[in-house]
This record gives C-alpha cells, structure tokens and sequence, in this order.
C-alpha cells in the first residue's frame, strides 16, 4: 500500500470513529435531557403578562367567558400583599366530547386555612363548556370548578351566577381543609387573561417543568387533557 493512500484511510477511520462518538453523544443529551432548573425572583417583581388583543376565534370565547373570582379571605397577614402589579389568569382550550372545553387557572403563591396548615403553591381551575365558540352567540352549558383532588360539577351551569357571559366563582376554605373554588352568586374581580398558546416558549417549558410541590399546574401539558376529562359533568 502506498503511504498517501495510507494516511488517507486512517484519517477516514479516525473520522468515522470521531462522528460514531458525536452521533452516540447527541443521543445521550436526547435520551437524558439536563434537568429544568427554574430561576426564581422576588414576589415584589412579578408582573402579569398583559392581555393581548384577541384575534382567533379561541381566543375571543377565552376572553369573552372569562370568569370573575371573589377571593373569600381575611385581611392578608405575614406581610404577603402580592406584588402590587396585579394578577394573572391562565386559559387553554380544547374540543372535547364535541363540547368546547374552556380551562381558566389561577396561582396563589401559598394554600394554608390556619397556621400550620397547608403547603406552598396552590393552582386552582374551573372548566366552562360551552356550545360552539363559532356560532354567533356561543352558550354556557356547564362550569366545574376545582376541588381539591376533583370537581364540584354544574350541568346546566346556574344562572343565577353567571354575570353575562362570565361564570362567578369564590376561592375559599373550609376548615381544616385547604382552598379550593366553587360557584357563588357574589361578584368578583377580573384578571388580565393569558392563553398558553400566546405565551413564550420559555414560559411554557417553566409552567410544564416547574415543580410546585402539592399543587399540579393544571393546564400543562402533562395534566391538561386529564383534567379536562375529570372535569366532564355529563354522564
């Protein structure tokens, strides 16, 4: 054998072996992916996303039945008075059972009805249906909201506590148990919507590896879709 042809060869073999040892490094990232590390601020600076203008026809019934929530609480106590910024509600939708499936969702930074009691992090949700989001006057036919572990469940939906278009729930405990939401006929206070289709890649892979302790984010994607199917009031 010639030394050219040689050398050749042999830095062929060594290239194959090197792009072998690349190939079999780049499926080990895919298989093992670096564990989510959230970085954490200061309550004082959490600001809501702003509600954008609605454009789609998801993201006008989102807004459209947003609901209204009447926090059902003493005076704040520990120096926790929330960032001052305002507050957010969460939104994601889906067809289901050929309903539309309106999930909206609100974080309270800690769940505790008394010292001593409950946890860090609550996530609580009610789930509207309604008709059909595209016809001109889209109707409320039923509203679960969340919980606990499982859902108080309104088919129909009583009018009583439907302001308009928008579905009036309370956020309250019942000692010793923890928050959890139910309908009420008082109203409530609005939030500044945002739909999990119009939030970053980045924010959505927080609110999907986030761990939060007791509480599940419910409209993520490893919890949307189960949910929405427990929240299902018709038998």
């Amino acid at each position: 054998m010639k030394l050219g042809a040689f050398f050749s060869a042999a830095v062929l073999a060594v290239g194959l072996i090197l792009a072998q040892e690349q190939q079999q490094q780049d499926q080990q990232q895919q298989q093992s992916p670096v564990e989510w590390q959230p970085k954490t601020i200061a309550h004082k600076d959490v600001k809501p996303f702003s509600q954008p203008e609605p454009v789609t026809i998801s993201e006008k019934a989102g807004v459209k039945f947003k609901p209204q929530i009447d926090i059902k609480l003493d005076a704040p106590t520990g120096g926790c008075r929330g960032s001052g910024h305002g507050s957010q509600i969460y939104d994601r939708s889906t067809w289901f059972n050929g309903l539309w499936a309106i999930m909206y969702s609100w974080y309270f930074p800690k769940d505790s009805p008394s010292s001593r009691l409950g946890h860090r992090h609550d996530w609580e949700h009610i789930v509207v249906f309604i008709d059909n989001p595209k016809v001109p006057e889209p109707k409320i036919l039923s509203c679960s909201p969340s919980w606990h572990s499982g859902y108080n469940k309104y088919a129909p939906c009583p009018a009583d506590v439907i302001d308009g278009s928008s579905v009036k729930v309370k956020y309250e405990h019942s000692w010793p148990l923890n928050h959890a939401l139910d309908i009420t006929k008082d109203a409530g206070t609005f939030q500044d919507l945002i739909m999990w289709g119009q939030m970053s890649d980045l924010a959505r892979r927080a609110l999907n590896d986030t761990k939060f302790g007791k509480a599940n984010t419910p409209m993520n994607d490893w919890n949307f879709l189960g949910k929405v199917e427990k929240s299902w009031p018709f038998k």
